[in-house]
């Protein structure tokens, strides 16, 4: 089986990639990467010299260096690339409208002229807004995006439904909750906990820390949407989700404590423009296809913060850079 996977060098699909190249022995894998920030060959260091990888620098925006990743003829596709964070897309939009929606058309096109097997799009729970109160949102759920980073995968998201319905192009769409594992960018929000914590400094809670979101570890997600490859229908979308629900200061705490940290290192910065109050997805849907989350949240944590400790070397670059110091400045005044 011939991969294509975009976005390849950040942190899911990076994951992802390892996790394919072994479970699946006969499969080859086509990376397609900006390298933008968030893109870091530090992260796929470990399969760079396998023969069933290949890695192609390039933009999913640009027609050119899509067709050159598509003469590969793969058999299947898989778009991770994408502007993805929040507070970014709220200092500038217009990035996530270009690779978010731009690029998503780019590669739907491409993937039509190709014929390929299935083309599977990378989305989130954001896109269908927040919960006030109890409930879950369900692939049934109407979209409705807070941020410009949501609305942007949204609108891919209609798009590859598009394709689908007028073009019979085999899609599927996935929408995950939040993500946590190895390999991920310092600025996400457990990741920049554990690494300030390790260096000693303080750490940014968004107001009151109130504001619920469920995780899964990365293993079980890169099961999950192999699972998904594998036995989900074209023209669907499915929820991906462990159940595991937390409020964002108890995620904090438990960061605290398992590093031998108190509650004087959280500082309470001004909370996120329309800061979303509640994400909740119901994964029944591929629960029904026979995947099951194989670690509970306390499991996935201490493993997540053990690799950090054990990798300072690989995150320390990223917080070197010039870059993410600017960033950081900008996002957090009060703690530079």
């Amino acid at each position: 089986m011939r991969y294509l996977i975009t976005g390849g060098a950040g942190f899911m699909g990076s994951n992802f990639i390892k996790h394919i190249l072994k479970t699946q022995p006969d499969a080859s894998v086509l990376n397609l990467d900006k390298l933008t920030y968030a893109g870091n060959l530090d992260n796929i260091k470990e399969v760079e010299n396998d023969p069933r990888y290949t890695f192609q620098k390039g933009d999913i925006t640009k027609r050119e260096d899509v067709e050159l990743a598509f003469a590969s003829q793969p058999d299947i596709v898989v778009n991770f690339a994408a502007e993805t964070h929040v507070d970014r897309s709220i200092m500038d939009p217009a990035a996530f409208v270009m690779t978010d929606v731009i690029g998503t058309h780019t590669l739907l096109e491409s993937a039509k002229k190709y014929k390929v097997e299935k083309y599977i799009q990378i989305s989130t729970d954001e896109v269908y807004g927040h919960i006030e109160g109890e409930g879950y949102f369900t692939e049934d759920t109407p979209f409705r995006p807070r941020s410009p980073y949501s609305a942007s995968k949204a609108g891919a998201d209609h798009l590859v439904q598009s394709y689908f319905t007028t073009y019979g192009l085999p899609t599927i769409v996935t929408h995950s909750c939040n993500v946590y594992g190895y390999n991920q960018h310092p600025e996400k929000f457990m990741p920049l906990f554990i690494t300030n914590l390790l260096e000693g400094k303080k750490v940014p809670l968004y107001g009151d820390g109130s504001q619920v979101r469920e995780y899964i570890f990365i293993d079980d997600y890169c099961r999950a949407l192999e699972h998904i490859i594998t036995h989900g229908t074209e023209g669907e979308a499915y929820n991906i989700s462990a159940g595991h629900s937390m409020k964002n200061k108890d995620v904090a705490l438990m960061i605290l404590q398992a590093l031998q940290k108190n509650e004087s290192h959280i500082v309470h910065v001004n909370d996120r423009p329309g800061h979303d109050v509640k994400y909740a997805v119901n994964a029944d849907k591929l629960k029904a296809l026979g995947w099951n989350p194989e670690f509970n949240f306390e499991q996935g944590l201490q493993k997540k913060i053990q690799w950090y400790k054990d990798n300072e070397w690989y995150w320390k670059k990223v917080k070197q850079s010039p870059e993410f110091i600017d960033y950081y400045k900008r996002q957090y005044p009060d703690l530079s």
